[in-house]
C-alpha cells in the first residue's frame, strides 16, 4: 500500500467510505490505500490514538479509557466528530499537500437519505475536501469498476455486498432504473455466528473471531470438502474460556437468514425490472461484488434462486473505489453519473 507521497500534490481522490474498509483511489495512481474504518479514542479528551488497521488490531483488547469507534453503520455516519477524524487523518496520509484541497468523489449507498447524503459531503469538507463534493451511488460505482456497460441501452444488474449495506441495482443509459438497498451484510454475517455460536455452546465469542469463522468457514451452499475447526470463546456459564469444535456446515446453519435476505433482495429487484432489461440480464448475468462476494458457494445459490448466470468480479473488494476513480479521472464525461454537495 503506497504511503503519502510528494507525487500527490494537488492530486484528485476518490473514497469508498465503507462500513467496514475506507479505500483511497488518487487521481493517475490508482489504489492508495485500504485501512479498516476503525478509530481508536483515549475517552478522556476525545484524542484519537489510533486509525485503520492499528486501530483495529486493539479492538476488544483496549484498557477502559480508550475506546474503539467504527464510525460508519449500515453504511451511513452513526458518529459524525469520529468519521471526520478519520477521514482527516487518512486524507492526510495519502495527500501531501496541506495546503492545497483534493476535489474528491464519494460513494454512498443507493437508499441513503439527503440528511445522510449531506453528513458525508460536510464530514469530507472537514476533512479538507475542496467543494463541491462530487457524490456516487454505491451500485453505480461498482458497476463502472467491474467493467459494466453502464452507458450502453442494456440492462446490467449489479449486487455489491459491503460491510454495512448490500446494494442491488439494475443500470442502463447511465442510470439507476431499479434498485433496492438493504442494511444486510457483512457485519450481519459477523453477527450471525455471534448469536449461534452464543445459542447453541453457551460460548462468547469477539467480533474479531466472528469475521475470521465467516472468511475461513462462511459458505452459501455445500461445500465439495465440509471442515471442523476449534473455536475459542468465554464460557457463559463459567466464565472460563473454553475451546470448541465448529463444522462448516454449522456456519452455513448461522449465516443462512442473513444470506436468504441478500438473496430476496436479489429476487425482489428482478421482479421489478421491465422485461426488456430482464431478458438482457439473463443474458449477461449478474455480476457481484463487494467483499460478501468472496463467500464461498454464494454464486451456485444466486445463480439456484433466480436462474441467472452469475459472475463474479475479477476484484470485488475494489471494484466500488475503482469504479469512483474512473468517475474521478473522467469527471466531465461522467458528471452526469454523480450529484454535488450545494455550496452553502
Amino acid at each position: 500500500m503506497a504511503r503519502s507521497n510528494p507525487l500527490a500534490l494537488g492530486r484528485d481522490l476518490a473514497i469508498d467510505l465503507g462500513t467496514a474498509n475506507t479505500l483511497i483511489y488518487a487521481r493517475g495512481q490508482g489504489v492508495v490505500l485500504n485501512e479498516p474504518s476503525v478509530v481508536a479514542i483515549d475517552i478522556t479528551d476525545g484524542r484519537p490514538v489510533a486509525v485503520g488497521l492499528e486501530a483495529k488490531r486493539m479492538m476488544g483488547r483496549t484498557p477502559g479509557r480508550i475506546k474503539t469507534i467504527r464510525p460508519l453503520k449500515d453504511g451511513v455516519i452513526a458518529d459524525f466528530e469520529v468519521c471526520e477524524k478519520m477521514l482527516r487523518y487518512f486524507i492526510q496520509k495519502v495527500h501531501a499537500s496541506r495546503w492545497s484541497k483534493p476535489r474528491m468523489v464519494i460513494c454512498v449507498p443507493s437508499g441513503i437519505t439527503g440528511v445522510e447524503q449531506r453528513a458525508v459531503q460536510d464530514a469530507a469538507e472537514y476533512a479538507g475536501a475542496r467543494k463541491p463534493v462530487h457524490i456516487i451511488e454505491e451500485p453505480m460505482a461498482a458497476a463502472i469498476g467491474a467493467d459494466m456497460p453502464v452507458h450502453e441501452p442494456s440492462g446490467n444488474m449489479i449486487v455489491d455486498i459491503g460491510g454495512g449495506t448490500t446494494e442491488v441495482a439494475v443500470i442502463s443509459l447511465g442510470g439507476i432504473v431499479t434498485a433496492q438497498s438493504v442494511r444486510v451484510a457483512g457485519d450481519e454475517l459477523d453477527d450471525a455466528v455471534i448469536q449461534y455460536v452464543k445459542k447453541e455452546f453457551s460460548l462468547a465469542i469477539g467480533d474479531r473471531t466472528a469475521e475470521e469463522v465467516k472468511i475461513h468457514m462462511g459458505s452459501a451452499w455445500p461445500l465439495d470438502e465440509e471442515l471442523t475447526a476449534d473455536i475459542r470463546g468465554r464460557d457463559l456459564i463459567s466464565g472460563l474460556p473454553r475451546t470448541i469444535p465448529l463444522t462448516t456446515e454449522q456456519v452455513r446453519e448461522a449465516l443462512s437468514e442473513p444470506v436468504s435476505a441478500i438473496v430476496d433482495a436479489v429476487k425482489t429487484t428482478l421482479d421489478r425490472t421491465p422485461p426488456e432489461l430482464a431478458a438482457d440480464i439473463m443474458e449477461a448475468g449478474i455480476m457481484v461484488t463487494g467483499g460478501g462476494a468472496l463467500l464461498a458457494g454464494l454464486d451456485r445459490r444466486l445463480s439456484h434462486e433466480t436462474g441467472m448466470p452469475i459472475n463474479i468480479a475479477h476484484d470485488p473488494l475494489f471494484s466500488v473505489v475503482v469504479g469512483s476513480g474512473r468517475a474521478l479521472e473522467n469527471i466531465d464525461a461522467m458528471r452526469g453519473l454523480m450529484s454535488l454537495s450545494s455550496d452553502e
